[in-house]
C-alpha cells in the first residue's frame, strides 16, 4: 500500500481541487492551513505505519519459517515423520530468560447436525420436569442464542459438554456426541508471542508487537 505524500488534487479550469469523498469537491486554496498541517501529519505517520506493517509481515513469515525448520530438524534427529507443521509449541533460551510461544487458534462453526442435537436436548428437558430444570432450560436457551451477526457462540455450546448431567435414557450423551460431530473448523491461525522472564519474580512479560499493547 502506497500512501500519497501530499493531498491528491484534480485540475478544474486550471485550479487544483480536492475530492473530499462522495463527489464533493473543494478548492485547494479554500482549505484552512491547520487542516493542511493535519493532512500532512496523518499522511506522514500513516506512511510510517505502512512501512512498519510491511516489516512486521516479513518478520512474521521469518518467525514461522524458522520455527518450522527447527521442528523439522528435531524430527529428523529422532527419525520421526511429521504429519503437519502447525501446533502449539513453546521455545526458550538456555538461561530461560526469553520465551517464544506459537499458538494455533481455530475458528469453529457448526453443521446442520446441531439442529438435531437441539431437538434431543429439548426432549431431555421436557422429560426432566421438576425444580432446578428451569435453570437448565435457561442455560440451554442462552447457549443457543445468536449474536447480532446471527452467529452462535461456540464456547457456550461446547460448554454444554462439560456439564455433569446423567440421563438414564442416554439421550443427553447422544446429543453431546452429535454436537461434537457438528463442529466444523472454518479457519486456523498461528500466533507468535515473545516474552522476557523477570529474574526475580519469574513473571513472563510479553514483548508487544502491536500499538494497543506497547
Amino acid at each position: 500500500m502506497t500512501i500519497p505524500t501530499s493531498i491528491p488534487t484534480e485540475t478544474i479550469n486550471g485550479l487544483p481541487y480536492v475530492n473530499k469523498g462522495k463527489g464533493e469537491l473543494i478548492a485547494l486554496s479554500a482549505i484552512k492551513p491547520e487542516h493542511i498541517e493535519e493532512d500532512e501529519l496523518v499522511r506522514r505517520l500513516t506512511a510510517k505505519a505502512a512501512d512498519l506493517n510491511r516489516i512486521l509481515a516479513a518478520f512474521r513469515g521469518e518467525v514461522f519459517d524458522d520455527v518450522v525448520a527447527y521442528r523439522e530438524l528435531l524430527a529428523d534427529k529422532y527419525g520421526v515423520k511429521r504429519r503437519g507443521s502447525k501446533g502449539n509449541i513453546t521455545l526458550s533460551t538456555v538461561d530461560t530468560s526469553l520465551r517464544l510461544t506459537i499458538q494455533v487458534s481455530e475458528t469453529l462453526t457448526f453443521g446442520p447436525e446441531l439442529e438435531v442435537a437441539k431437538e434431543i436436548i429439548d426432549g431431555c428437558i421436557r422429560r426432566w420436569s421438576a425444580g432446578s430444570n428451569d435453570n437448565i432450560r435457561a442455560l440451554i436457551d442462552q447457549a443457543f442464542q445468536v449474536d447480532k451477526q446471527g452467529k452462535l457462540n461456540t464456547d457456550r455450546i461446547l460448554g454444554l459438554k462439560r456439564l455433569k448431567i446423567v440421563d438414564e435414557t442416554g439421550e443427553w450423551e447422544k446429543a453431546m456426541g452429535i454436537i461434537s460431530d457438528s463442529v466444523r473448523v472454518m479457519a486456523s491461525k498461528e500466533h507468535a508471542r515473545f516474552y522476557r522472564i523477570e529474574k526475580e519474580s519469574g513473571n513472563a512479560v510479553r514483548i508487544a508487537l502491536d500499538l494497543a499493547n506497547a
